[in-house]
């Protein structure tokens, strides 16, 4: 079968490695979609700080269940499925507390371990989540960052009736302001400053889209959510910009939810947070709760996936997905590999 293989920042090839067959425990999918994020973006440019070369990518996937390993009762072949990427010890403490997603050792597909770019992929059947008869392997492979912010949500607490603000309209950002609502916010203002990411949010149904080019925030704020503002920001766009807002526009005693990755050090008005009393929390990937919270908000129509597949490319064309996302950065939300077309 045909694997992925980047070799070195920018060069991606393509090696043929032996057919696997499932062992106890595991599970064999043909894979289908995967979907490139931003991480993968770094990785491809050599800028991400916890990948080594050569590395086979593919964390955000779907694919076809096509054969079962000995002892595997919960799978049947036939079934579409996702995968959740995370390799964890399970004998640390977040693991022994059911916080797997902060393993002490943890390892993710496609960065610290073999990722799911191949024609077939052999993985531990625990790692497999059903996807409904009727979604397309498209949606499938979204998912994985849908379940990002279903997670961050969720670290807010119960957010029924809130009024939310997401900073960064990214494919995060964007997904995370339609979990929001989707699970019960009263009122949700996503923020950018692109007018093509914002058209993209009210596509996908998000009311209050500001560009903060042009509106400040704070008045943005003020003006939709009166006096008291906003119970909860998310920042997904990650810079010294947006988590400065978040802090300068949060109502005293209310909460700020990191989910962006920085890059390096951030420079935050700590004196601002403790004259607030914000509590900051942030926010890591998700676990297993997270994908079916996902898969029901795509199942029930409360989260818009077409709208953010910008391009499909062929497995063969690997290389040029991130050559069309280099040279149409400020138009692009997801694109994604299609394994066997």
């Amino acid at each position: 079968m045909l694997q992925q293989v980047m070799t070195a920042p920018g060069v991606i090839t393509f090696r043929e490695v032996r057919d696997v067959k499932p062992g106890k425990g595991q599970v064999l999918l043909r894979m289908m979609e995967i979907g490139v994020c931003g991480s993968d973006i770094h990785v491809y440019h050599g800028k991400h700080p916890f990948t080594s070369y050569p590395v086979t990518q593919g964390h955000e996937v779907s694919g076809e269940i096509v054969e079962l390993g000995e002892g595997v009762e919960r799978l049947k072949v036939g079934q579409r499925a996702t995968i959740q990427p995370q390799e964890v010890c399970g004998v640390c403490y977040p693991c022994r507390h059911g916080k797997y997603n902060l393993c002490e050792e943890l390892k993710v597909m496609g960065f610290q371990c073999t990722g799911a770019a191949s024609e077939y992929f052999l993985v531990a059947a625990e790692k497999v989540t059903v996807l409904p008869d009727g979604m397309s392997f498209e949606d499938g492979a979204m998912i994985e960052p849908l379940a990002v912010g279903v997670h961050a949500v969720c670290q807010a607490g119960d957010i029924a009736g809130a009024k939310v603000v997401v900073l960064g309209a990214g494919p995060i950002g964007n997904l995370l302001a339609q979990a929001a609502k989707g699970m019960g916010a009263a009122q949700v203002m996503i923020s950018d400053i692109s007018d093509f990411r914002l058209d993209k949010a009210k596509e996908c149904g998000i009311d209050i889209c500001v560009n903060t080019k042009n509106v400040d925030l704070g008045d943005a704020i003020s003006e939709h959510f009166g006096a008291d503002k906003a119970d909860v920001i998310f920042d997904c766009a990650g810079n010294d910009t947006t988590i400065g807002q978040a802090i300068q526009y949060a109502r005293k005693g209310s909460t700020i939810i990191v989910v962006a990755v920085f890059d390096g050090l951030a420079t935050v008005n700590l004196a601002l947070a403790n004259d607030k009393e914000l509590c900051l929390y942030n926010s890591m990937m998700y676990r297993n709760e997270h994908y079916i919270e996902a898969i029901e908000l795509v199942n029930q129509g409360k989260v818009k996936l077409a709208p953010l597949v910008s391009k499909h490319f062929p497995f063969a064309k690997y290389k040029e997905a991130y050559e069309f996302i280099d040279a149409n950065r400020e138009t692009t939300m997801k694109v994604l590999i299609d394994v066997q077309k």
